[in-house]
């Protein structure tokens, strides 16, 4: 099994943002080290509690303290920039790192209201054009564009030996379907999807157009997972991202994760008992056995050629053991 890493920058309270990103660099390299196959990190605007607006800007520090695990964005949110610029800074990417750079791209604002109007204008209309962005984005990446077409004769520079790899990240069919129609590999976000994931990827791989000779479908499934030596210690780590949810939701509690021990003071009301239990939901809590027994269900369920794991807690120490403990199981490492 192939497993690897999304990591958000979560800000905990006891952390400054530096703090935080600096967290996020030690994960990918313990990442490397237990052998997941690839780091993502994502792009968040005037969230209080994540650190990362730029991923590009983070790749440049993790790829320059990493050797060989891929890193890559998730996402770029594409609506906000134009495809040429966003080519350009992952061709650097790829001529710094050659042959381990992934683009991955969505379309979600991935912030505030103010937040997006500060950074694009017409969002809905890009998002509306994203079909086009993504369709200018791949030609660039791939410097392949018609001759007749006005950038035929323009270049993403510098031209890498090996191109950044597009992901489009989605949590729905039409994310399915716009990758499937450029031949790009399909992340589904099942830790944050409610809709029915097996028969939007069936409808992924059927629909997929190669834009390259030899090139197949791929697919890499999302999961939020918390594990831990035992089941109550891993339920008890799990308390603090999700108290942190339901702070956020309500505006409070916007400092960063909190503790355990802060989790627990935290007194819920019989709704927020009941989101709370929601939200478990699309989460995988427990031990090294049950975590790693549902991560190879849900592959197999979804014929995932890879499954990538979010993991939020209020000790960096305990996220990276989260890993660990997940890379003893299935991918063999033995620390």
């Amino acid at each position: 099994m192939r497993l690897s890493i999304l990591d958000q920058a979560p800000i905990s309270t006891n952390q400054t943002p530096h703090d935080a990103l600096s967290a996020a660099m030690k994960l990918a390299q313990a990442g490397e080290k237990l052998g997941y196959s690839r780091f993502w990190i994502a792009e968040h605007h005037n969230l209080p509690g994540l650190a990362c607006p730029a991923p590009e800007v983070m790749l440049s520090y993790i790829g320059a303290n990493t050797k060989n695990i891929r890193i890559g964005s998730g996402a770029v949110l594409l609506p906000h920039y134009k495809p040429y610029k966003v080519a350009e800074v992952f061709n650097l990417l790829s001529t710094l790192f050659p042959g381990r750079i992934d683009l991955g791209i969505g379309r979600a604002p991935g912030g505030t209201t103010e937040a997006t109007n500060a950074l694009s204008d017409h969002f809905l209309q890009n998002v509306w054009s994203m079909p086009e962005k993504v369709r200018d984005l791949v030609h660039f990446l791939d410097d392949d564009f018609p001759s007749e077409n006005p950038y035929a004769k323009l270049s993403a520079a510098p031209i890498p030996p090996t191109p950044p790899v597009p992901w489009l990240l989605g949590t729905g069919k039409k994310s399915a379907m716009l990758a499937a129609e450029y031949g790009i590999s399909f992340a589904f976000g099942l830790f944050m999807s409610d809709s029915d994931g097996t028969a939007i990827i069936q409808q992924y791989k059927e629909a997929f157009k190669p834009r390259k000779q030899g090139q197949k479908p791929e697919v890499i499934v999302t999961v939020s997972a918390i594990c831990a030596e035992t089941n109550e210690r891993a339920e008890e780590l799990a308390l603090s991202p999700l108290i942190w949810s339901i702070q956020r939701g309500k505006g409070q509690g916007i400092n960063g994760v909190p503790s355990v021990k802060e989790a627990k003071k935290y007194e819920l009301t019989e709704k927020e008992q009941e989101d709370l239990q929601k939200m478990k939901q699309n989460m995988i809590i427990g031990n090294p056995q049950v975590v790693c027994e549902r991560i190879k269900e849900l592959q197999a369920k979804y014929q995932a050629d890879e499954m990538m794991i979010v993991t939020i807690t209020h000790n960096p120490q305990d996220k990276i053991q989260s890993y660990r403990l997940i890379a003893d199981e299935l991918l063999k490492y033995k620390s």
